[in-house]
This record gives C-alpha cells, structure tokens and sequence, in this order.
C-alpha cells in the first residue's frame, strides 16, 4: 500500500502536527503505527504515557530536549533514535529555531486514537494544511 502526505488527514495541536500514515484504523492488517511528526520552535508536548504501546521516536531534522522515566533529560538532534517503553513516562520539546521532525511508531498500534481526545485536538482534511502565526504582543 502506497500512501502519500496530502491523501492523508494532519493531527493539529498548539504545539504541532502529526500525519500518521500507517495505523490499524487506516491500514487492513496493520499492526502498528507511523506517522510523521512536527514540534514548532519552543513548543513541546508534555509528560504521558501509553500504557500499551511501546513508542520510538526517530530524529529526522531538528534539535530537542527529551526526557523518558525518571532519568535525566538529555538531547536529541537528527540522527538519533529514542526507544520508549509502554506505561513509561516522557517528554518531547523543540529547543530549536526550526521545526523538530520526527518519525514515530507504536507497537503495537492504536495509541494514537487516544491523541484524538487532548482538548487542543484539530483534525485537517487530507489535503488542507496547518497555518502557523507568530504570536504578537
């Protein structure tokens, strides 16, 4: 199955977007899921968990602070893989001047539906694109 960025819906949330392109939902005898991630400069999304999922995260472009468990925060920059366990604890923020991307999968898949019910929760059709202003004071 071939499935291309503008034939697919854009997760939106105040701090970025998210296009999953393989998920159980969307794809006949998925078991997993990928998507496409994007944090805006100083946003992030904070702690939570997926208590049955094991999440990686793999750094595409950009710089960030990440944390998973109780260990120390550290770097992420592209290039770098982060392994996150189900029912664990982390965190995700862009500590750069351009957009954190990052390929995320679940295993196993289904997590994502949960995203659906955070309270800044916007769903674009396939094809409309997410608009980003810069905030003035």
């Amino acid at each position: 199955m071939h499935r291309t960025p503008d034939s697919l819906p854009t997760m939106v949330f105040d701090w970025g977007s998210i296009k999953w392109h393989v998920t159980p939902s969307g794809v006949e005898g998925a078991s997993s899921s990928l998507g496409e991630v994007v944090i805006n400069p100083g946003k992030g999304h904070d702690r939570h968990e997926h208590l049955h999922s094991d999440e990686v995260l793999y750094i595409i472009e950009g710089e960030g602070r990440q944390t998973v468990g109780d260990g120390p925060e550290f770097t992420v920059r592209a290039g770098d893989a982060v392994w996150i366990p189900m029912g664990t604890l982390h965190s995700t923020f862009n500590t750069g001047w351009r957009p954190l991307r990052i390929i995320a999968t679940y295993t196993p898949g289904g997590a994502e539906e949960a995203l659906r019910d955070l309270p800044d929760f916007v769903e674009l059709a396939p094809g409309e694109h997410p608009v980003w202003a810069v905030a003035s004071e």
